[in-house]
């Protein structure tokens, strides 16, 4: 009977197929396998080898997108924290939380949906983030720093 494992290796499920076992010679005196319900692998696939992987799902855990942190303007006055699972959470000044909502990030563009309903939209450079008239610095980015240096 032939089985089919996954291990999760990284967030990435991948398809380990398992050395078959046989049932023994059948009538003919061939040697057959209990699995006729399941397909064969393809013929280049030697058994106990492993199958070809597929991608993973698109709910598998892929990491955290690369602009998921804290962005904040060069005097830090307004911090905004993008968190991995699609929510920001904005302060300004002493007031935490002075904005919340949610946001998804499509190639550079971040486009944010306020709790109140409000939206606003943002384009990113690299370490920078131009939103709402302002700019943001990735925190401890080379660009937040230089940031810094230029406002002494």
């Amino acid at each position: 009977m032939r089985h089919l494992a996954r291990i999760v290796l990284g967030g990435a499920c991948v398809a380990v197929l398992l050395a078959a076992c046989t049932v023994g010679p059948d009538t003919a005196g061939r040697t057959g396998t209990d699995d006729a319900a399941q397909p064969s692998p393809p013929e280049s696939t030697p058994p106990g080898a492993v199958a070809p992987q597929t991608p993973p799902s698109p709910s598998a855990d892929v990491g955290p997108h690369p602009y998921v942190g804290m962005w904040v303007t060069a005097d830090g006055h307004i911090r905004q924290m993008l968190l991995a699972n699609g929510r920001y959470d904005e302060a300004r000044g002493a007031r935490q939380s002075a904005y919340t909502g949610s946001y998804e990030i499509l190639g550079d563009r971040i486009e944010y949906v306020d709790d109140t309903g409000f939206s606003a939209d943002g384009t990113f450079d690299e370490d920078v983030l131009h939103h709402g008239g302002f700019v943001f610095y990735r925190e401890g980015s080379g660009a937040h720093r230089r940031a810094g240096e230029e406002r002494r």
